[in-house]
């Protein structure tokens, strides 16, 4: 099994993008829906993070849900959950930092069966986690010009749904990129995990879907509607965002529909078909 393959390639320090090999700029930021940092394109790398006194984090986000990060925050911020199911754990998104405490305490929780990412925002070192765990990665083809790191465990899924598990359901509603996804768990009240391709904010009465977050660009209507639409034949009641304790914990039906039905409201544009 491989380690830590990727600890001197170039890591974009505002997005946390990795990359194969040295490039001038990082097409993630060059996106309208990102941005290059206001001191220019800036490198840095795995090595450099450790040396530098990053450390991993690991706290509960909710039933049978972990929270994986780093201290301190590096790049977008976001954190992964590892989702412990009963056929084995799954790692929804994925962040830029992985050091040797990380692992260990992954492995003796029962390691990595798979790894799901929401959308090119959160691949950041996918493939370094792929192979620290020996564990495939499922993403979108809508998005395959985003990887950076091409590599065998990367398996690219079509469509509008891919089943992980009996228990896991990957849907591709649609906003943010063409290749968006959420996740669906099926046990016990049902959940989703979304990363931010629906937003859990501050406020966890309300969720958000936007074009860009980072440049404040609403989505498309229709887009927001069709998403919508889509998401309510699912049934869940916690919605886990992108980041530490963004969380719905009750609800998230309800959440997510009057949350698009505001959105639609304030756009004046049609409202969504019945959902039930």
């Amino acid at each position: 099994m491989a380690e830590h393959t990727g600890t001197t390639l170039p890591v974009c320090r505002t997005c946390g993008t990795q990359y194969a090999v040295p490039r001038p700029d990082c097409p993630v930021c060059l996106d309208e829906r990102q941005y290059v940092g206001r001191g220019g394109q800036q490198w840095t790398s795995l090595a450099e993070l450790r040396a530098d006194g990053h450390r991993g984090r690991v706290e509960e986000q909710g039933p049978d849900v972990l929270g994986i990060g780093s201290t301190p925050e590096f790049a977008i911020g976001q954190r992964a959950l590892l989702v412990r199911t009963a056929a084995g754990n799954v790692l929804w998104d994925c962040v830029p930092y992985l050091d040797d405490a990380v692992i260990r305490k992954v492995r003796q929780l029962g390691g990595i069966t798979a790894i799901a990412i929401s959308h090119p925002h959160f691949y950041s070192a996918m493939v370094d986690w792929a192979h620290a765990f020996d564990a495939p990665v499922y993403l979108h083809e809508a998005d395959r010009q985003w990887v950076g790191r091409p590599d065998p465990a990367l398996h690219f899924w079509s469509g509008q749904t891919h089943r992980l598990t009996d228990e896991l359901t990957l849907i591709n509603p649609g906003v943010h990129f063409a290749g968006s996804a959420v996740m669906h768990w099926n046990a016990g009240r049902g959940a989703l995990f979304t990363g931010d391709i629906v937003n859990v904010g501050p406020d966890p009465r309300w969720v958000s879907i936007m074009y860009s977050y980072a440049n404040h660009v609403p989505e498309r209507p229709d887009a927001v509607r069709a998403a919508g639409e889509l998401l309510a034949g699912y049934r869940f009641d916690h919605i886990y965002g992108a980041w530490w304790d963004r969380v719905v914990t009750a609800g998230g039906n309800e959440v997510l529909t009057r949350s698009v039905e505001r959105y639609l409201r304030q756009e004046q544009a049609p409202p969504m078909k019945d959902g039930s």
